[in-house]
């Protein structure tokens, strides 16, 4: 057993390792996920700001939240992308022939998400607070901040593997990206859901988005969290795994 274990993760770290050798010679993929978040938030905090109520006088860190989110909406569709790729040119079947473990493909895909999407926020915050961003929170609140993106990136990166295996166009493979990237668009991301219209305050205020923004801004602030933790966890564990059963599904049928 442990010598299974063993030949699974030697096998997902080489396909980690080439999948973020493609990323490192095609810098253009970080680059984009991260230009428009920083876009977004520089339009947002430096021309719409001053006309936005947001009952704070630090419109960067009320922001942040939402661009993050946006961040890792655009991120996980490369995901989608890369899958998609090697699916159509034979790559897919081609490890399939070879004597490594069958899922540590389809891993190594998740893991290159994760680490990709993690040097794009980085970026981001870095930029942020060049902004004015600042936050009190401590050790813990950082680490629970930390878990909350870790935890939606790795759930939006199985919806994309779902879309990346079962495409039949690379449109159609990165698409599925653009519902995602418009909803904290219509969340408490960007004002609070008291200045929206009622049927679209309901929306915001039952959909995923807003309790994941309002989750880490508290933590950022060093606020009483409140109910909004467990229902972003909730949120971000229960489409984790819908999304995981059928991506898996839909890669044993390829296998």
């Amino acid at each position: 057993m442990d010598g299974v274990k063993k030949h699974f993760f030697s096998d997902m770290g080489i396909m980690l390792g080439r999948s973020m050798r493609h990323i490192s010679r095609s810098m253009d993929t970080i680059i984009t996920v991260t230009i428009t978040p920083i876009a977004l938030m520089l339009l947002f905090v430096y021309v719409f700001g001053g006309a936005i109520q947001a009952g704070t006088d630090n419109y960067v860190n009320y922001l942040l939240p939402g661009i993050l989110l946006i961040a890792i909406a655009s991120g996980i569709s490369y995901t989608a992308f890369r899958l998609f790729n090697d699916v159509q040119k034979g790559i897919f079947e081609r490890f399939q022939t070879m004597p490594i473990s069958r899922s540590a493909f389809l891993w190594g895909h998740v893991l290159t998400s994760l680490v990709s999407n993690a040097i794009s926020l980085i970026i981001i915050i870095l930029i942020a607070l060049i902004m004015g961003f600042h936050s009190s929170a401590g050790i813990l609140s950082w680490l629970a901040v930390v878990g909350i993106l870790a935890l939606f990136t790795l759930a939006l990166t199985w919806l994309a593997a779902i879309a990346g295996l079962s495409a039949k166009t690379v449109d159609g493979a990165s698409a599925f990206s653009y519902p995602l990237i418009f909803l904290p668009f219509i969340s408490s991301a960007f004002v609070p859901t008291e200045s929206m219209p009622s049927v679209v305050r309901v929306f915001a205020e039952n959909q995923p988005v807003t309790s994941i923004v309002e989750a880490i801004r508290a933590l950022l602030s060093d606020q009483p969290v409140g109910n909004d933790i467990w229902v972003a966890l909730a949120w971000c564990v229960g489409i984790l795994i819908v999304a995981y059963f059928f991506a898996m599904r839909v890669y044993k049928k390829r296998v």
